[in-house]
């Protein structure tokens, strides 16, 4: 097919700039139908982005004939039953991340895919993202020798909402698996095993130290990876101020990076370089090229639910989850 016609269940803010854009305006993508369960936000989503056909009804989004593929742009615990309809249906899949509440239900979607021969994505799009494709490029020149370390520290203060109590989906751990931790360390997970292989033991402790709302607001954890590089993490969402900042000790070197903030990549070994490599206005529009790519069976891409497995055996072991 020269163009991958999409459809996308879920039209909440993700979907508004980070990626329901991408999937219309990205070469050789087509997004031709959306669904949304309030008739009045899918009507206006269809309209302001031009998409032709709307739905309040899943099934029938996904059985539509001109849709190709689906995207699922809806809170983690909606993923395992819509992606396996999806599945059921013969049609290709990306999901939101985290893939789903745990591993087992991740394993589940992955296998239903693989057993129907069909693709399943999830959108980690930083693997595919210039600016990290520039921190795996060091490493694989061997810049900073070889990786002994690898800390990730990100932490920002109670927002209005967390402090008045207002509803939010990604703070109730029944719709996401978790709270801001399980939304937001998935990304640098899958990430960190997309730079420097695959994590095979991690332990962690969680805490709700303001107690504000149901799930965890602090984490610390550490961990191995297959090459021996080991690994460590503090996520605190009720800290002082906004901090994100990943350093990858080598042992002829450094690199410096941040997971969500766009501050400059910094290479500190025989030479000192700090580039700034700024994001795409959609920034899932290199996931949605590389997506595209891999089901006209032109390349592979790298955020395959085979891939994301790996990130949710993770969490399941920090978060105690099963």
């Amino acid at each position: 097919m020269n163009v991958v016609r999409w459809g996308m269940i879920g039209c909440g803010s993700v979907a508004e700039r980070k990626s329901g854009p991408a999937f219309y305006k990205a070469p050789g993508s087509a997004l031709v139908a959306v669904m949304g369960r309030r008739l009045e936000a899918v009507t206006e989503y269809a309209a302001r982005h031009g998409i032709a056909r709307t739905y309040t009804d899943v099934d029938a989004l996904i059985n539509d004939p001109e849709v190709d593929a689906v995207y699922i742009a809806t809170p983690p615990d909606s993923h395992h039953a819509y992606s396996l309809k999806v599945a059921a249906a013969g049609k290709h899949c990306c999901v939101e991340k985290p893939m789903a509440l745990n591993a087992g239900q991740s394993r589940e979607m992955q296998q239903a895919f693989a057993d129907a021969g069909l693709h399943l994505f999830v959108s980690y799009y930083r693997r595919s993202l210039p600016r990290f494709q520039q921190v795996r490029q060091w490493l694989e020149q061997g810049r900073i020798g070889q990786v002994r370390h690898l800390s990730w520290t990100l932490t920002k203060a109670p927002s209005p909402k967390d402090l008045d109590g207002s509803a939010n989906w990604r703070i109730d751990p029944a719709v996401a698996g978790g709270g801001y931790f399980a939304d937001l360390a998935s990304h640098g997970f899958d990430l960190f095993q997309y730079l420097l292989g695959d994590i095979v033991e991690v332990a962690g402790f969680t805490a709700r130290q303001a107690g504000l709302y149901a799930a965890e607001d602090a984490v610390s954890a550490s961990w191995r990876f297959a090459s021996g590089a080991l690994g460590m993490g503090c996520w605190n969402f009720v800290a002082d101020r906004r901090e994100d900042r990943v350093e990858i000790i080598g042992s002829q070197g450094r690199i410096g990076f941040s997971v969500f903030d766009e501050h400059p990549v910094e290479l500190h070994a025989d030479e000192d370089i700090s580039l700034e490599i700024p994001h795409h206005e959609h920034i899932q529009w290199h996931h949605v090229l590389g997506m595209n790519a891999q089901i006209r069976g032109e390349s592979r891409h790298p955020a395959i639910a085979a891939e994301a497995l790996k990130t949710d055996w993770v969490m399941d072991q920090i978060l105690k989850r099963h």
